[in-house]
């Protein structure tokens, strides 16, 4: 980025501090103070106030809490203002101790109380002089803005069926996603779609701030998605009705859990590979044709074991002659299950009598191999 600090000649300020142990805290903001008062930056605190939301929480009792950072005016109670596709009239404000405070002047963080809904965490704020024009404004945000999700929605065209068609697997995995403050939700929401693969889909149909509630479950119901709820719980009937209608809600309240369970359930989603396994290898000394049963092989068991519901192959020079499975598995008089190396054994090919001297059977399995996700 072109930056340059001081130790290596530049012009940029820096200096090295712990959030542990609060080391270099107070010298990183006199440094600030000092670039501030350097550059003479000022905000102009007699105009209507402006700033940045930095996240967004729902609180049983109070409802939604805001935190934002004043960047220029001066903020008061009773103010009208506009955050996004929210807007309301300022009821309380408190400072970072909890102290109820009237006023806010440029670059001081806040906590608010009276926004209609939680804002998104980056947006920006504005005071208006009109609680009417905020209101309008919001919902014509809030509109423009269910057009765009509608309108960026992917249709599938005939291309991606082929596509799907060609993979064989293709699975869509939809999540109902619920968190107690903005910034989670954000976090997992990116979290989740970088899971999503050539094969399996992850698809966010719903996001956002607060309890689960009914029509979460609805939604849930309707679309044959999962809820998970970030440090949320089940609010009223929600509970019952996803235990009515089936509906898998998940709680975490750390991220990782969250993510690495996705990633179990979407690696169970995708069918096995079906893998070979050699079990054993015989070779062929003896051969008895045996008028009405056809020709019987007496063998020696060279490697691993040669099991009676196993595949095989007959190998003769180096090369497969027949693959096929055998039809009795023997040692001695008995019928056996299985014959280890070292052991000789008698055996028979089903539907097959051209067995030489010294051919070697090889016995194998289908064996499924849980498949892994492949990142995009």
């Amino acid at each position: 980025m072109n930056l340059l600090v001081e130790d290596w000649g530049g012009k940029i300020q820096s200096h090295d501090i712990s959030a542990k142990t609060g080391a270099g805290v107070k010298e990183l903001l006199e440094k600030v103070l000092l670039e501030a008062e350097l550059l003479e930056l000022k905000a102009n605190p007699n105009k209507l106030a402006s700033g940045t939301v930095v996240e967004a929480f729902l609180d049983k009792g109070k409802g939604y809490v805001s935190t934002i950072l004043v960047q220029a005016g001066t903020l008061k109670i009773g103010d009208y203002v506009l955050a996004g596709t929210t807007s309301g009239k300022i009821k309380a404000m408190q400072d970072e101790r909890g102290n109820n405070v009237d006023e806010v002047g440029p670059s001081r963080p806040i906590s608010i109380l009276g926004l209609d809904s939680a804002p998104q965490a980056g947006d920006k704020f504005y005071v208006l002089e009109d609680e009417r024009e905020a209101k309008q404004i919001a919902s014509r945000r809030s509109q423009l803005q269910r057009e765009q999700s509608v309108r960026t929605q992917r249709h599938i065209t005939l291309d991606e069926i082929g596509r799907r068609i060609a993979l064989g697997e293709f699975k869509e995995l939809n999540i109902i996603l619920k968190g107690d403050v903005d910034g989670s939700v954000e976090a997992l929401t990116d979290s989740f779609q970088k899971l999503s693969t050539d094969e399996i889909q992850v698809n966010i149909i719903y996001k956002a701030v607060g309890p689960i509630t009914e029509s979460d479950v609805l939604l849930a119901s309707a679309s044959d998605a999962v809820i998970i709820g970030f440090n949320v719980r089940p609010m009223g009937n929600a509970k019952a009705i996803a235990e009515k209608e089936e509906i898998d809600i998940r709680m975490y309240s750390i991220i990782y859990d969250a993510i690495n369970d996705l990633k179990d359930a979407m690696e169970g989603m995708l069918s096995p590979e079906m893998k070979e396994e050699i079990t054993g290898t015989a070779e062929i000394r003896e051969t008895f044709k045996i008028s009405k049963i056809g020709t019987i092989a007496g063998c020696m068991v060279t490697s691993g074991k040669i099991f009676r519901n196993s595949d095989i192959r007959l190998i003769r020079d180096g090369v497969v002659v027949y693959t096929g499975t055998l039809s009795s598995l023997k040692r001695f008089k008995d019928d056996v299950k299985e014959v280890s190396k070292g052991y000789d054994c008698g055996l028979q090919i089903k539907n097959y009598n051209d067995i030489n001297e010294g051919d070697i059977v090889e016995a194998f399995q289908e064996v499924a191999v849980k498949k892994k996700l492949k990142s995009k």
